[in-house]
This record gives structure tokens, sequence and C-alpha cells, in this order.
């Protein structure tokens, strides 16, 4: 073999081995990028509840065991600020996969927005089986746009220790006028008898109308029942007697009601069992009193007469513009079924038959169940018959508080409070 063949056999020796090399750096090349596209999915869940009151656990129990989907949560103010400040983001296409819809209005408004997924195409989670026929209440036409995963209901706290001082009895059904008469009997000049949420201000009207109807046999609105002009009076009668705190005072002062129940400035409060995460919590509001409950009253005598706004609620819906439905939808079916049991100890009842909901009234109070009357509470939470969830139209709600605050602040006459509720709620109906 002569020098110039020699030569050339080396620079073909080098020529393979270059080649080699470039192959194998494209290969590691590629596997780097097959490592980069194995990064988890990420998820941001938005709710209205405090991290600390429950959700936080919910995300780190499922990013436990789920290393490819880590889930974050971001929590929203659950009132008109909080939830306008979830829409927007929604509609601005900023980062939400999957977020709760507290009540059916809003929910609506957001599947007429298209921010809400319909559930449809899902065949492998059935809700009316798992949540039971008040789960029906959430649909929107004819689909789910949202699991409900909690139980809702609604009832009054009362304080137990000063019922006993004043020989009263916890009440296992009662009517707006019995309540008056312990409103009456359990204020003073630096405790009222009773307050409530503005959320909850409107359930008496919402219970007569769930009855009886929101319209009549003629289509025209039936916000002039007798019973909404009995609580309308009953209420005000209330607030002029100091057995509950003015209205006009409430919305000045945005008053902290549950605080003041918790401190004993009030012997009873209008409220969920989301109170439970205040009410447990003694490092921050100490109390020595114990706490029983009652169904909210009813404005009429006749009890088959009325309906209790429990039902479902928590409804948990996913963005349909995000590029993780999948992974959302898992993670929904997760905590409807197992994660929801996590939020127990800060209020919340699940709803899914899945649930041990006995542990979960365990959950909520364990540790200070001897500042509980634990009987009226299970009477309360699973006790309660002829239930009804909130469905009336945003637009209907605000119109008929307009008016009603506009009687209780003493500017608007009853008779002319009613006339302007059914003219306005009749101009909607013509829309």
């Amino acid at each position: 073999m002569n020098r110039k063949q020699i030569i050339s056999m080396v620079l073909a020796f080098a020529m393979v081995a270059i080649l080699a090399v470039g192959c194998s750096s494209k290969e590691t090349d590629k596997s780097n990028k097959g490592e980069d596209q194995k990064k988890p999915v990420k998820l941001v869940f938005w709710g209205g509840v405090p991290a600390d009151a429950g959700p936080q656990n919910v995300v780190d129990t499922w990013n436990k065991t789920n290393p490819d989907v880590q889930v974050e949560y971001n929590r929203f103010v659950n009132d008109d600020e909080g939830n306008l400040k979830l829409d927007t983001a929604l509609i601005t296409n900023q980062a939400v996969d999957v977020y709760f819809s507290y009540n059916v209005p809003r929910l609506q408004k957001r599947v007429d927005a298209g921010t809400a997924l319909n559930l449809k195409d899902f065949k492998d989670y059935d809700i009316e089986d798992k949540m039971g026929p008040s789960a029906l209440d959430w649909k929107i036409g004819e689909d789910y746009y949202a699991i409900p995963t909690t139980k809702n209901v609604y009832m009054i706290w009362l304080n137990d220790n000063l019922l006993k001082e004043h020989n009263l009895a916890v009440p296992t059904a009662w009517t707006w006028s019995e309540m008056q008469e312990y409103g009456n009997k359990l204020k003073t000049d630096k405790r009222y008898g009773l307050v409530q949420f503005l959320e909850s201000y409107a359930d008496p009207m919402d219970s007569i109308l769930s009855q009886f109807g929101e319209t009549k046999a003629d289509g025209t609105s039936n916000l002039d029942h007798p019973g909404i002009a009995t609580w309308l009076t009953t209420l005000n009668e209330m607030m002029g007697t100091g057995a509950t705190v003015p209205l006009g005072e409430q919305l000045t002062s945005k008053m902290p009601v549950e605080t003041m129940f918790l401190k004993g400035e009030a012997a009873m409060l209008n409220a969920g069992p989301y109170i439970f995460r205040s009410s447990n919590n003694l490092t921050e509001n100490p109390r020595e009193f114990k706490i029983a409950f009652a169904p909210v009253p009813r404005i009429t005598e006749d009890p088959a007469e009325h309906k209790q706004r429990n039902g479902l609620g928590d409804g948990l819906t996913i963005n349909p513009k995000s590029k993780h439905v999948d992974e959302a939808w898992a993670f929904s079916k997760w905590y409807a079924d197992e994660g929801v049991m996590l939020m127990a100890a800060g209020g919340r009842v699940p709803s899914s038959k899945d649930v041990d909901r006995e542990a979960a009234v365990k959950l909520m109070i364990e540790g200070v169940e001897d500042l509980y009357d634990v009987d009226s509470l299970q009477n309360v939470l699973f006790e309660q018959e002829n239930t009804f969830t909130r469905k009336t139209p945003q637009q209907v709600l605000d119109l008929r508080r307009e008016e009603y605050e506009k009687f209780f602040v003493g500017s608007q006459q009853l008779e002319q409070t009613i006339n302007n509720m059914v003219k306005r709620h009749n101009d909607y109906l013509k829309q």
C-alpha cells in the first residue's frame, strides 16, 4: 500500500468518526428534547376558599401522587369583585384550567360567555348517580357544565349558652315570626339577636318562589306573593327593635357578621357550614360558649309550603380554552370523590355518595367537639327535606335587591317596593 492510499484510508476513517459523533449528538439532542416534553403538566385551579382552609391540602395531596400533572391553587374572593376577577381571567385567556362556580346563576353567565366546558362528552362519570337527584338543579339546558361537589346547607347558628339562660329550646322547625321572638328576647344594648350575610338575605323570598313559582299561570311575575310582603315586614320590624342589624348600617360599615357572632355580639347567625373554618379557630376567635344549629325558618305557618335552601353547591368547572382538558377532567373526578374530603375541616359537606358524610362531620369539628351541639348539627345537615337550589338569573337577583334595599333603608314604602319589583321583573320576562 503506497503513501497516497494510506492517507486516503486515514481520511475515510476520520470522516466516518465525525459522522458518527454528529449522529450521536443528534440522538442526544432528540433524547433531551424528549425529556423536555416529559415536563409535568401544570393546572391552575381557582377557588374562593382561603388556601389554608383546605385547598392547599387538596393540591398537595394530588401533587404527591400525580407527578405528571401538578396543580397550583389561585384564590379569588367569592363576591362580585372576586367573581369579576375570575371572569376577566377567563375571557382574556389568563391561566385558568379548572375553577369553582358557587351558584347556578354564575355558572349560567359563564356558559353564555363560552367559558364553561360542556361535560357531555365525558362518559366515565355519572354526575346524577354520584350526587343524587339534586344534581339536576345544576343542569344548564340538557347538559352539565360543572360537577356540584358539596351539599349546601344554610342554617341558623345559635349561641346555646344564651338559649339556656333564656329558657329557649333549640328549634328543629320554626317560622320567621318565632325567630323574631327569639331575637327580641336575646338582644341587648350591646348584642343583636340576629345577624346575616347579605348573600343569604333573599333566601326567604326564594323559598316562597321555589314552592309557588317565580311566575304565575299567566306568565307574569309572582313577586307580589303575600309571603314576600310578610318577610319584608317581619325583617323590617326586627331592624326597628334592634333584634337584627339595620341593613343601611350593615351596608355602610361592611359589618363582619361572622366575627360578631363568634365574639358574642350577636346571638344568632344565618350562614352555611363554611363558618366552621373560623369557629374552630380558637386562637383567632376565642370563645367558651357552645354553638347549636337550627334550620332557616319558614315564612308561612304550613311546613308543606316551605322549601329549605340547601341543594348542592361548589360546581367544579373546566375552562374550555384550557390546553389540558383531559388532565383537568381527571383532577375534577378525583376532587369530587376524594379530594373534597380534605375540605371538610373547613366546613364543606361532600355531596358524592362515595364519601362518608358522617366522617366528614367528625372532621368538621375534630378537636373542638365539646363546643358544638352535635345532635342539632346532624339534624340540619342530614334531616332537612324539600330543598331548593337558587337558580334565579343574576339580573333578577340584582333588580330585586335594589328594590328591597330601598325598603329596608327607609327610602321606599312596602307597597311601592312590591310594585317596583313586579314591574321590573315583568319587563325582564318580556325581554
